[in-house]
């Protein structure tokens, strides 16, 4: 028991050294250097450090290895471009890393959920928890305690006497006096308070990290195979819902195809722009409701799903779901093309192609009795492999890239140029504006995107210089300087480019 104690004892100290280091880190990135915006990634970083040097049992884990890369991957793309999404990658990858040796096998993503919902809640209280559990220690080593004890009355009367006399001298001596005057002790001001607050928060999201605590109790993923008894729910109701399903879409497949791809005039006034923007999300939720049919009403092994008809229907009717998910994003490009491309619609895209490869894992998941973990996991692996890309990819540069070739004064088909939506993206908009600032050099146009471009590449040199870089800013910098030369210095007029008021 001594023995498990002392080397207890020796890896929590060893945690303790590490938290402190990844506190120092933070306190001279943020305090001392006043950076901020990228340092978070250097911080997770330090916390993956941390994390490989204090927890043995990490580095002996290929799973916690991977999600430690996983980690600090999410925690480069902080530096690279700071917002929420690597931020929150970055927790549910160190989450993983921290807990995963204390698993047999990585069973499915709810009961994840769950261990990291816990696991964050327990973090809170994880300092006090570890305090009384050295408080028991000491407890149990009674004879060091009245050591201590004894020590302690020892030296009061000593040092309580000795500052008396030292206050005294100072009094009397100008030298000792001096002394006192010149030594520089922290003193507690606003600054010193905000400093405290920043270690406390640092130390204690760091010994969450290296100091896991799993949920005792999680509630089991249900398996969602065999049949189940549903009211109304039988082999004949599901394959006539089916064929009504399948001439209901087809339908509805045909009217899209004749409006979108064979000319076929839309009624009344509506131009093609109404008709994609009013219904791209409708069919999109069709979709998952037809998701949702199918793992209700077909459970792998069910008496349902072995029906060679049943099947054969359910696989047209997916295909007619593939397809018309298909027309919900070309309705939507529709309406881009109308209009502008945003940020919102091309998530927008992206989330039609999560739900279509959802509906194949759907498929394939009846088709092979899979079970309802091995789904949940199956998704979960396609958006996260999606997110993880999105932490690299600027979609704001897309946009406004797209946006300025298509625009109405260029292509004559597009919309008109939306300045207000350029300046909204920020550094985003900024080396597509370079671009159009040399295209249309001597221009009306080259002169207002130079306007612009002017006022964005200065509000990133202010964020630079009061500390809030980024790997992502530096670099837009760094290229409009290339293509731009020395007139990326030189001064623009000021003009007014946006005009959207909101009544």
């Amino acid at each position: 028991m001594q023995r498990l104690s002392s080397r207890w004892q020796g890896a929590f100290r060893l945690k303790v050294l590490a938290a402190l280091a990844v506190i120092a880190l933070a306190d001279w990135l943020i305090y001392q250097r006043e950076e901020f915006m990228g340092s978070f990634g250097l911080i997770g970083l330090g916390i993956v450090a941390a994390l490989l040097l204090a927890r043995p049992a990490v580095r002996r884990d290929r799973r916690a290895l991977l999600a430690l890369a996983l980690a600090a991957t999410s925690a480069f793309a902080m530096t690279w471009d700071t917002n929420l999404l690597p931020f929150a990658l970055f927790w549910i990858s160190i989450g993983l890393a921290t807990m995963l040796p204390g698993t047999a096998a990585f069973d499915d993503g709810w009961r994840w959920f769950q261990r990291l919902l816990v696991q964050g809640f327990k973090s809170l209280f994880g300092p006090l928890i570890d305090l009384g559990r050295l408080a028991g220690i000491r407890r149990r080593r009674a004879a060091s305690r009245l050591g201590l004890r004894h020590w302690l009355k020892t030296l009061a009367l000593p040092l309580a006497g000795s500052t008396v006399i030292l206050m005294l001298f100072a009094q009397a001596n100008p030298l000792i006096e001096s002394f006192f005057t010149h030594l520089d002790l922290p003193r507690p001001d606003s600054s010193l308070v905000l400093r405290l607050i920043l270690w406390g928060f640092i130390g204690l999201i760091t010994w969450g990290v290296l100091r896991p605590r799993p949920p005792r109790f999680l509630l089991s993923t249900f398996d969602g195979r065999g049949d189940m008894a549903i009211p109304g729910v039988t082999l004949a109701s599901v394959t006539l819902s089916l064929v009504l399903f399948n001439g209901l879409f087809a339908l509805q497949n045909v009217l899209d195809s004749a409006f979108l791809w064979g000319g076929v005039k839309l009624p009344g006034d509506m131009t093609l722009a109404d008709y994609a923007h009013r219904g791209a999300y409708p069919l999109l939720v069709t979709a998952l409701l037809a998701a949702g049919f199918v793992l209700v009403a077909l459970r792998p092994g069910s008496q349902t799903a072995r029906n060679p008809l049943v099947r054969r229907l359910v696989m047209a009717w997916i295909g007619q779901n593939l397809f018309l998910v298909g027309s919900a994003a070309l309705r939507t490009w529709d309406y881009v093309q109308s209009y502008d491309l945003t940020r919102l619609r091309i998530a927008a895209l992206l989330w039609m192609a999560l739900v279509a490869i959802g509906l194949v894992l759907v498929l394939y998941r009846m088709l092979r009795n899979k079970s309802a973990a091995w789904l949940i996991n199956a998704n979960l692996a396609s958006a996260g492999a999606l997110l993880f890309a999105l932490c690299f990819v600027d979609t704001g540069t897309i946009a406004a890239r797209w946006n300025l070739a298509h625009a109405r004064e260029f292509d004559g088909t597009g919309a008109g140029l939306d300045w207000c939506y350029l300046e909204e993206l920020r550094g985003s908009a900024l080396l597509p504006l370079a671009e159009m600032e040399l295209r249309e050099a001597g221009g009306p146009l080259g002169d207002d995107a130079a306007s612009l471009r002017w006022r964005l590449q200065r509000q990133l040199e202010q964020d630079r210089t009061s500390g809030g870089w980024t790997l992502l800013n530096n670099r837009r910098l760094t290229q409009v300087h290339t293509q731009l030369g020395p007139r990326a210095d030189q001064p623009q007029p000021y003009r007014e480019l946006c005009n959207r008021y909101v009544d």
